[in-house]
């Protein structure tokens, strides 16, 4: 089984400006000559963590990253203003550009597959590929399945803490009971939502228990900004038309892709994938048969370090 490439640091940091008032964080790591390829991580409001690096080999790709509007090292944290679907594939944009990269591959996984495939049909020439975990079509039955009945019957335990932070009157459209403490004028109100709204997909995120990734989650820097982020973009219907994804997938026939799903990922069901691929069947589906939702997980990470090899070599593309 494929692991992780060692530890790197970047060798370039920038903060480039966007619409006031965000600024986004972006490095880059590995060969500057190599191959392009972005991390588009997760959330919305997720943010990159260090080991995104390690999915790629360094001394041949030109390594990416980029924290989103609101998320990781981009500021304001947690912001909800210009935040958008069609305002985050525009920084993708001006990213690539100012980086000079005429071609990259997208590497993303949960909302980070959501905003791959949203910015790969709307510039599917910019695009060398497509790695994809986690599939999430952010249409209202999946939102409706981790926020409100789905994944409560699998982790009863964990819904009750989740559910315990609002009125027993209010818990029939629980994502707006929590938009309404995660954008209140009283911080505390706002860290405790946003905590328990956090820790909630942290704990449902692996097949086994993690408490590194619990306590990730539980983070109140990464909390803050993933909860108001993500609920956000819920209750906008994550700015998308209805099926927006799915319906578009012709776009997508030119590109090599690889989707990896986790057999028992609670997050995002394997449905997603499944309409994913029967709309794009030109991309290759792994169903990881001992994996839930999270990149970290070892069958995941193999997947993914294989599927990067793949998508590489259908692009045609080798280190300049």
């Amino acid at each position: 089984m494929l692991t992780l490439y060692p530890e790197i640091k970047p060798n370039a940091q920038h903060r480039i400006a966007v619409d006031p008032p965000h600024e986004l964080y972006v490095e880059e790591s590995g060969n500057p000559d190599g191959i392009p390829v972005i991390v588009i991580h997760g959330g919305p409001g997720g943010g990159c963590e260090d080991y995104h690096r390690q999915f790629f080999d360094a001394e041949r790709f030109r390594i990416i990253l980029m924290d989103q509007r609101g998320a990781g090292r981009s500021t304001p944290l947690a912001e909800l203003e210009g935040n958008s679907t069609n305002k985050l594939v525009e920084d993708l944009e001006t990213v690539r550009s100012f980086l000079g990269v005429d071609q990259w591959l997208l590497f993303g996984g949960s909302w980070g597959s959501t905003l791959s495939l949203v910015y790969a049909q709307a510039h599917p020439e910019r695009v060398l590929g497509l790695v994809l975990r986690g599939i999430f079509l952010c249409r209202p039955r999946d939102i409706q399945w981790f926020y409100q009945d789905g994944a409560s019957r699998v982790f009863p335990d964990y819904w009750e803490a989740f559910e315990s932070q609002i009125p027993a009157d209010e818990r029939n459209d629980m994502v707006s009971a929590y938009y309404r403490k995660l954008t209140s004028s009283n911080e505390l109100e706002q860290i405790q939502a946003a905590k328990a709204w956090s820790i909630w997909e942290g704990r449902c995120a692996t097949l086994h228990p993690n408490p590194r990734v619990v306590e990730h989650f539980g983070h109140p820097h990464v909390a803050i900004a993933l909860a108001r982020i993500e609920c956000h973009y819920f209750m906008n219907s994550a700015f998308l038309e209805p099926d927006q994804i799915v319906r578009d997938a012709g776009k997508l026939s030119e590109i090599p892709g690889i989707i990896v799903h986790g057999r028992y990922d609670m997050v995002c069901p394997l449905e997603n994938a499944l309409a994913l691929s029967k709309a794009w069947p030109e991309a290759k589906l792994h169903i990881i048969r001992d994996a839930g939702h999270s990149a970290s997980e070892p069958a995941i990470v193999d997947a993914l370090i294989r599927g990067v090899e793949e998508v590489v070599a259908k692009s045609g593309k080798s280190v300049s």
